[in-house]
């Protein structure tokens, strides 16, 4: 899988990428990373990428011209777009533009404006072979940018961020672990905390006990029907307590519902 980001901050990648699981994944060829400078795409001597709002205000805003020009060149596409009247006849009166037609990769734009990122976003963006990441920074972006440029808005949490670097490599991390191969285990997607829809269940490892504090009796048994049963149940009893919420979402069974029950009527 191919991410191509879009960032006036290219420096802030290397470190993270050049670590742990994102590294192995990208020499063994399973996913590419390519951070491009918008700087790059300026036409000044000074490569200015911001500037005043429109209006008067106060902080700065991405100017189109660099990031339109960077997108392009890389995704090798063209986007004719010239600001014009909401239709009428567009869903939710949104501008409708040729890039929701003749793009195939999602052009992501990173904003707290964007629909929240989860586990099931995750899922849905890593069925792509290439997706586009745009780190905004400053005030923000032009409007013509999300308008006419983006496919996507995608906000990882409603709290406020210096720019969208932090938000990439995390969309970056979480779809990377769902591609085959990338993680060592091929299970290990699965049993997350939010990939099966509840927190995850408590994890041991030796010694069988330390300071007083002992690996619970059925993980040490060998008998795995058991040792299932154990980690669902405290998968759903952790879940019950700390994000009761999920549990609506969940895909629970008859047997999950009564252990539940039993929980709130102890």
């Amino acid at each position: 899988m191919q991410f191509e980001v879009f960032t006036l901050l290219p420096e802030v990648f290397p470190s993270y990428l050049e670590t742990s699981i994102l590294k192995r994944a990208r020499e063994r060829g399973l996913i590419e990373v390519r951070i491009h400078n918008i700087r790059d795409y300026t036409h000044d001597k000074h490569r200015v990428t911001d500037d005043t709002p429109c209006g008067g205000g106060g902080g700065m805003v991405m100017k189109p011209e660099p990031v339109f020009e960077a997108v392009e060149s890389v995704l090798e596409m063209s986007f004719d777009f010239s600001l014009k009247e909401h239709s009428a006849s567009a869903p939710d009166g949104a501008i409708q533009t040729q890039v929701e037609v003749v793009s195939q990769t999602p052009i992501i734009l990173l904003t707290p404006q964007g629909r929240v990122f989860d586990q099931t976003v995750a899922k849905e963006l890593s069925q792509h072979k290439k997706i586009a990441l745009i780190c905004g920074r400053y005030e923000g972006v032009d409007e013509r940018i999300r308008e006419g440029l983006a496919t996507d808005e995608i906000s990882i949490g409603d709290y406020v961020l210096t720019g969208g670097e932090l938000p990439a490599l995390i969309l970056i991390d979480a779809i990377a672990r769902l591609l085959p191969d990338v993680l060592g285990d091929p299970t290990g997607a699965e049993d997350d905390s939010h990939a099966m829809g509840l927190l995850e269940y408590p994890h041991y490892t030796r010694p069988p006990e330390f300071r007083g504090g002992k690996v619970p009796d059925v993980l040490l048994s060998g008998d795995h029907a058991k040792i299932d049963k154990w980690r669902r149940e405290r998968a759903l009893e952790r879940t019950y307590r700390k994000r009761p919420d999920m549990l609506e979402r969940a895909g629970l069974t008859e047997m999950d519902r009564k252990f539940i029950e039993s929980l709130r009527n102890p």
